[in-house]
């Protein structure tokens, strides 16, 4: 492959594929120039060093997660419309949701990012924001159906409360479904998105999410 077909953005492609297979601690930065079919050297080019090749991919990384919504445009509309159960509306929104992260290109980034978490503050950072998005978001979407008397009327702290309890339940069984779906797909690569074998989404685990979704809704 000639040197101008060669990115910045491919190589955090291939730096976050061997990541996915090996470990980023593990990856080189010739793992990184195989995957490639480039020289070393040629990465020079691009990062001056392996340091920068792996922040620059954390940096990829939060800006493409922190552009993932929970809450969809029209969802508080909806709502807003007196049309939509509870349930429902969480129902399409995990959904969705999980359709996101169990896909190209954020599935690859979501496994960069949380396995790094435990080593780099700035991974941290960014699975942390991504959290505080979601509690926020289900606070917005459960003061929608509160003013649209779908649930029983809340204060502040008490929607704050509710909010964070179905977080807790849809980030803990996003990040259990992730994890089994990446050591599928690790062991058996034509599984991934896109792969003759390709995964279908795992009703079972969603349905499971749901559930208990659904249980806490009805306290509300």
């Amino acid at each position: 492959m000639s040197k101008k077909n060669i990115s910045q953005e491919k190589i955090i492609q291939a730096f976050m594929a061997s990541a996915f297979d090996k470990s980023a601690g593990a990856s080189s930065l010739a793992d990184v120039a195989d995957i490639l079919e480039i020289k070393k050297a040629s990465l020079y080019n691009h990062f001056e060093s392996r340091d920068a090749m792996y922040a620059a991919t954390l940096a990829h990384c939060a800006k493409e997660i922190e552009n993932v919504g929970f809450l969809q445009e029209k969802t508080i509309e909806g709502i807003k419309g007196g049309k939509t159960a509870p349930s429902a509306v969480f129902k399409k929104l995990i959904s969705r949701y999980f359709e996101l992260f169990e896909n190209e290109p954020l599935f690859q980034m979501y496994v960069f990012v949380h396995s790094e978490q435990y080593f780099n503050l700035d991974a941290f950072k960014i699975v942390e924001g991504e959290n505080n998005r979601i509690c926020d978001a289900i606070k917005d979407v459960l003061s929608a159906l509160a003013a649209a008397k779908k649930i029983t009327k809340k204060t502040d702290k008490e929607l704050k409360d509710a909010a964070a309890s179905l977080a807790a339940i849809i980030i803990q069984h996003r990040d259990f479904y992730i994890a089994a779906r990446k050591e599928t797909v690790r062991q058996n690569p034509d599984s991934k998105a896109g792969g003759l074998f390709a995964l279908p989404t795992d009703e079972a685990a969603l349905s499971r999410t749901l559930k208990l979704v659904d249980a806490v809704l009805k306290t509300l």
